[in-house]
């Protein structure tokens, strides 16, 4: 027999029993989709990260409050007000400094109307937006004196936006920010979910004094304090010198002497992007190898398929042999029922891959990003499993003996 006449011989016995066909195929295709998805997913992030990096870029420091000690018990992150406005200023003279941003934050009621929408508010500075990578998408930024005079004013994240002004321009109205009135002068260009699944446009931002003194402060923070300060370096390169002079800095207006813990924490963002982007590869190793198992599953059911279908076609064996096959077709036929299985689930496996990893793009909000590598991966896989599994039960059908054969009833 031709390999033609083999491999036609095999889809016919295949298509003659259907659902069986697709019952054995199901564990292969849940196995490369699972796989597909997952890398989808895994590499999805990544390139997410990678787009905050660009975004922020790799020469921004953030300081926190931390380390702090009270009665000898040392503070987490944030945990006490150790940062101040005072201290933001004295950054800027910093060498290699380019910009500094200090921010407080916390949950308020937007009202206008009838409309009351529950979000965050962020007192910030006019170099704020500069030193994020934030955009405006209408109006103008706060200006130094408003920052200063605590201007009852705002910018609202498109979201806030959308939802207390749909279809008409928030620019100039006015709106309650917890009863104090505000008048919005920007709203901000949509940035998406984060890396952490946040809607980052779900924000509004006031003047920092503003937030301090008629938001927050007393209920969330004291008057002059900051929860954090972004520091903008000049270059990627000054990074390390300033983030060693800022560290002096504050050690020196924070009187703490040599042996004493820091009470403030000098983190580079690029470097926390960079190690989550490592566990997150890490993370998307350790899942593909787990849906790699449903791989081997999928093999096992079809080596167990193929061998009841070796000892239900026993007779037809045989009849083949008398009318001339060789062991070797018999062997090749089988063998090929088996690729053929393993490779049809690997294709729809990868077709259901591509679909799952584009919902979960939309849903998630990143990138879409199906690595070809995992494509690749999955249908070589698929084969090899369709060789390794289908080997043996067609090398017990080449074996049977014709004559054994024929007289199976």
């Amino acid at each position: 027999m031709t390999a033609t006449d083999l491999f036609f011989s095999a889809l016919q016995s295949l298509r003659a029993n259907t659902m069986r066909s697709v019952l054995t195929a199901l564990g292969i295709i849940i196995g490369v989709s699972a796989v597909i998805t997952i890398v989808a997913i895994g590499a999805g992030a990544q390139a997410n990260i990678e787009k905050v990096i660009e975004q922020i870029g790799s020469n921004m420091l953030t300081i926190t409050p931390g380390q702090s000690r009270d009665g000898g018990a040392a503070q987490g992150a944030g945990s006490r007000p150790t940062l101040t406005a005072d201290d933001a200023d004295a950054m800027k003279v910093v060498g290699g400094v380019l910009a500094v941003a200090p921010q407080v934050s916390g949950p308020v009621q937007v009202i206008l109307g009838n409309q009351n929408w529950r979000t965050n508010v962020n007192g910030i500075t006019e170099d704020f937006f500069q030193v994020r990578g934030w955009k405006l998408d209408k109006g103008r930024n706060f200006e130094e004196w408003e920052i200063s005079s605590g201007e009852k004013i705002v910018i609202l994240g498109s979201t806030v936006a959308e939802k207390v002004f749909p279809g008409s321009d928030p620019l100039n109205q006015i709106i309650r920010i917890d009863r104090v009135p505000f008048t919005v002068v920007g709203v901000t260009t949509a940035k998406g979910q984060s890396s952490f699944g946040q809607n980052q446009d779900d924000i509004v931002f006031v003047p920092l004094r503003a937030a301090q003194q008629r938001l927050l402060g007393g209920r969330l923070i004291k008057p002059d304090s900051v929860q954090q300060i972004a520091v903008l370096a000049r270059t990627a390169k000054d990074v390390r010198v300033v983030e060693r002079d800022l560290a002096e800095l504050l050690r020196d207006r924070h009187a703490i002497v040599p042996g004493r813990a820091d009470d403030f924490q000098i983190r580079n963002t690029s470097e926390i992007f960079q190690a989550r982007a490592g566990a997150t590869e890490v993370m998307t190793l350790l899942l593909t190898a787990i849906a790699s198992v449903s791989l081997l599953v999928g093999g096992i059911g079809i080596m167990n398929i193929m061998l009841v279908s070796v000892t239900e076609r026993t007779r037809e064996i045989g009849v083949r042999m008398a009318i001339g096959a060789s062991r070797t077709d018999v062997m090749m036929q089988f063998l090929i029922e088996a690729v053929a299985l393993s490779m049809i689930g690997g294709v729809v496996g990868i077709v259901l891959g591509m679909i799952c990893s584009q919902l979960t793009a939309h849903f998630a909000g990143w990138p879409l990003r199906i690595e070809m590598s995992s494509i690749l991966l999955a249908v070589g896989f698929s084969a090899a499993v369709g060789v390794f599994f289908g080997y043996y039960p067609a090398r017990k059908a080449a074996r049977l003996d014709p004559i054994e054969a024929l007289r199976y009833a």
